[in-house]
This record gives structure tokens, sequence and C-alpha cells, in this order.
């Protein structure tokens, strides 16, 4: 497992250098039937991923006849990332996946930096954004959301030996690094008023394994990610750890625009079929709960 992590994050430094340019035009773009990860969703027992769950191919819209376009950002384990033949796969790609299936359309994956994920779905270049993607209040202005389908964790991460030993440490003039765009980013960026830390004492970096390298090399004193992938970069980086305390508990859902209600009422219709019937339970537990 400390393998395969140490090589997908080998692979997502060698992206994010290539994509410092700041663009925010996908990265790379590719049906996920062609993904290892697509198979589990469908093949998940009790489900009927293979077959629509309804006849909404006619009724709804999206960018592309036929297909169903998802911006994400895949580096971020277990949600989304890429495999080893150079597809995608993670939780998220699978549940979107029987998502498709359900509404007689293709799954296509357009890889793109995080920022960029709800603009893409607002400006009609994808039809959805699913990408560890937390409910806020700011970006319920911006798309519509269905319903969530994980509960996310926001956690430090610190050097073995670090002084930083609880969440109020890190109001001690520390220097945080988070993932552009995202809640992290948010939180820590907002006024001391607001229970942040100021823009002052925060660095953001195109994704987590950019911020977990600063971490690595003094540039930053810790780093504020979600549990999952942190638990990933952990594991796969010597003389780093996971404090023993929660920054924020979010909910994730699917981002759709708000111009395209027929897809949001159907998309979201479709996720709580595979909620009801145990499939999303299944997914998680394959990434994240299996063996614990």
């Amino acid at each position: 497992m400390k393998k395969y992590f140490a090589l997908l994050l080998a692979g997502m430094m060698a992206l994010s250098l290539a994509a410092c340019g700041g663009s925010s035009a996908p990265a790379s773009s590719e049906p996920a039937a062609e993904t290892e990860a697509a198979e589990p969703a469908a093949e998940a027992e009790g489900t009927e991923a293979e077959a629509p769950a309804a006849d909404t191919s006619a009724e709804i819209k999206t960018i592309e006849a036929g297909k169903l376009h998802m911006a994400t950002n895949a580096a971020f384990p277990p949600y989304e990332m890429i495999s080893d033949n150079g597809g995608f796969e993670g939780i998220d790609v699978e549940i979107a996946t029987a998502i498709a299936q359900k509404l007689g359309l293709e799954l296509v994956v357009d890889d793109m930096e995080f920022s960029s994920v709800i603009t893409s779905v607002q400006g009609g270049k994808s039809d959805i954004a699913m990408a560890g993607l937390t409910v806020t209040e700011e970006r319920k202005q911006n798309v519509d959301f269905t319903e969530s389908y994980a509960t996310g964790v926001q956690v430090i991460i610190v050097p073995e030996g670090s002084d930083i030993k609880t969440v109020d440490d890190l109001a001690n003039d520390k220097m945080i690094g988070v993932q552009d765009g995202t809640t992290g980013y948010i939180y820590c960026s907002d006024t001391v008023e607001n229970g942040g830390y100021g823009e002052d004492h925060v660095t953001s970096y195109p994704n987590g394994a950019m911020a977990i390298e600063a971490l690595k090399g003094g540039k930053v004193d810790a780093v504020v990610i979600d549990n999952e992938p942190a638990k990933a970069f952990v594991a796969a980086n010597e003389g780093l750890k996971i404090l023993d305390t929660e920054y924020i508990v979010e909910n994730y859902a699917i981002g759709i625009s708000k111009e395209n209600p027929a897809l949001r009422d159907a998309v979201d219709a479709a996720l709580k079929e595979l909620i009801a019937d145990g499939t999303v339970k299944t997914i998680v537990d394959k990434y994240i709960n299996a063996g614990e």
C-alpha cells in the first residue's frame, strides 16, 4: 500500500508541476468506462447500475450527447486519483459511474485544478462537479447541490516532534499549508475574528501533494487537509503524523449548474437510489472502511 501511494504521489507531483501556469482548462479527459474503478460500482450486489433508473436520457441535457462530464481534481485519494493504467479511480469516480449508468449515459472524467471544478460547471464545460466537494453557503450561491453522500473531516498534518499538538497551537504564529480553493484554505485564511488565522499565515498549493512537500521542506509548519487523503500522504511519507484532533467536519455532495435543474433532479434521484440500495456504502467501504 505504501508503495502504491508513493507512486501515486510521485505522479501527482509531476502533473502539478506541469500545471503551475494556473490554467483552468482540463488536464485530461477520458471516459471512466475505461478505468479500473468503473466495474465495481456496477457489480455491487443488489444494485441496478447497469440499467437506467428511469427513461431520463431524452429529458435531460448534458454538454455532450450521451455522456456525463465530471469535473474533478484527480489528486485527492481515495475519492479521485489516477490509476496504474493512467485512467481514473476512487470513491467519487465509482459513484459517478453508477449514476451515469442509471441515467443511460457514459461518464467522462475531466481532470483539472480543484479551484476550477465549480467554474467549469458554471461555464458549461462540465456537467457535474465531484471532487470531495464540501457544501458551503458560498458555493451554494454558484451551483446547486445534490443530497450529501459522504462526510469529510479536515485534519492537521505535522512533522513528528512538532510543537503543534492541538488546533489551538496553529494560532501561535504558524504557517499553514493548504490546497488552493478548498475549505481548508477558506477556513484557515479567514480572519481571526471569524475563527481563521489570516491570509498572512496561510500558503496555498495547487494540490495536496505539493503542500506535503512544502511541509517536508520546512516551508510550512502544518498542512490542513481532508482526513482520507491525509492518511494516504502520511502513509507514503515517513516522519509525518496526523494530530488526534479534528479541525472541522463537512458534508460532500455533487455540484450541478443552476441553469440545468432537470439534470440536477435526475442526478439527485439516481444518487438517492444508490444510497438506498447500499451501492454508495459498498463503494465507500471498499476504499475506506474495509478491514477497519
